[in-house]
């Protein structure tokens, strides 16, 4: 159940790049081919100080982290022309078109604010069906004499709703676009756009993990009515592998055997959904299809250095099955990833997920996807009907 009202609010402000849209992934691999014709390697550790700056600023940053014998200018001018021709490959968020959805069904107002100019606002979004219609207002940086953290971008944005900036609610990535809606007066979601950064946004009014666990009730906006059984339904997604060893934890410090994933070679999809506790199908080259719970994230009781994937088949095993090719089909979403104060409350959290999804799982909903080809694909026949 949703927290009491925070504050009433009448129409919703969004940031687009790491918000709505994962222009970060695309950013990612255009900066990779670049820097490597320096004979730099792009490693990510600048994504910290580029979100939510102007295109100048993150140019400036990078120039200057790299030691590029190039000006900022000049850096951005060559850059420009291989990112536009990379737009139309910007996938949404999850829950990006869902929550676009919802708001406009319901009539609520919403514009988009963002610090990267308005040709480039108007031009990522056209690969969107029905996006540009969403929106009541967009305001871009070139627009506004400052962008964010400064507050204008926001309070233009409200201007032109004809909204006072107080009933407005600003979902933001990035600390410079959190500060420049709460200097609004705004009430503001901060979705961190960069892992593990989740504690430097104090200033927020509510710090969630992914659109999809956005709770517009607590602001007085419509609630989503698509939850089923404690379980989000999603599009379905894919991921295979040999099962591989993992930390160890899982039989001897949970009780709990995963079957883990190596992430490596699944950076892109691991990019693209946010860490979370998720179900679906397993199916196991040699054995069969079970019923499957799987967390993807950091796992912030263990602290993990990277992205994990970690899938429970719901089934007793009297073997270890490491090696076997191991194929996932993720049909719905169940939490956030969240930080347990004992080993006990994380343990009694897993089975509660167990639970919720092994009994939706035998909703039509979801049932229907066991039998999908993927699964199956590698299976011996004798072993199919297991």
């Amino acid at each position: 159940m949703a927290k009491p009202l925070k504050k009433l609010v009448s129409c919703v402000i969004l940031d687009l790049d790491g918000t709505l849209l994962n222009t970060d992934g695309v950013v990612s691999e255009v900066l990779k081919g670049f820097l490597a014709k320096y004979g730099k390697q792009w490693d990510g550790r600048e994504a910290q100080r580029i979100v939510g700056k102007t295109p100048l600023e993150a140019a400036a940053a990078v120039v200057e982290e790299y030691g590029l014998p190039c000006g900022k200018e000049e850096f951005l001018a060559e850059l420009h022309p291989v990112f536009y021709a990379q737009l139309c490959n910007i996938k949404p968020l999850p829950g990006a078109s869902r929550l676009l959805k919802h708001l406009s069904g319901h009539g609520v107002p919403m514009a988009l604010a963002s610090n990267s100019p308005r040709g480039s606002i108007e031009s990522k979004i056209s690969y969107h069906q029905g996006w540009k219609d969403y929106f009541s207002a967009i305001v871009g940086g070139d627009e506004v004499t400052a962008g964010k953290p400064s507050p204008e971008i926001f309070l233009e944005a409200a201007k032109r709703l004809n909204r006072e900036p107080s009933s407005c609610l600003v979902i933001e990535d990035s600390m410079p676009g959190v500060t420049a809606g709460k200097a609004a007066g705004m009430e503001v979601v901060a979705v961190p756009s960069v892992p593990k950064q989740a504690h430097l946004y104090t200033s927020a009014d509510e710090v969630i993990n992914s659109l999809l666990d956005l709770q517009p009730e607590k602001w007085g906006l419509p609630p989503f009515q698509d939850w089923v059984e404690g379980t989000l339904p999603t599009e379905p997604w894919y991921i295979s592998g040999p099962v591989i060893k993992g930390f160890g934890r899982g039989s001897k410090v949970l009780g709990i055997p995963t079957a883990n994933l190596s992430p490596k070679g699944h950076s892109s999809l691991l990019s693209e959904h946010p860490s979370g506790v998720y179900f679906g199908w397993a199916g196991l080259s040699t054995r069969g299809v079970y019923k499957m719970v799987m967390s993807i994230g950091w796992n912030p009781y263990f602290n993990n250095a990277e992205k994990t994937i970690e899938p429970w088949l719901l089934h007793e095993f009297t073997e270890d099955f490491y090696g076997e090719e191991l194929r996932l089909v993720i049909v719905g979403y169940l939490r956030p990833e969240v930080n347990f104060p004992s080993l006990e409350s994380l343990i009694a959290k897993i089975h509660e997920d167990k639970r919720i999804a092994e009994s939706a799982l035998d909703l039509p909903l979801y049932s229907k996807h066991k039998d999908d080809p993927y699964l199956s694909s590698s299976l011996h026949s004798e072993s199919n009907h297991s």
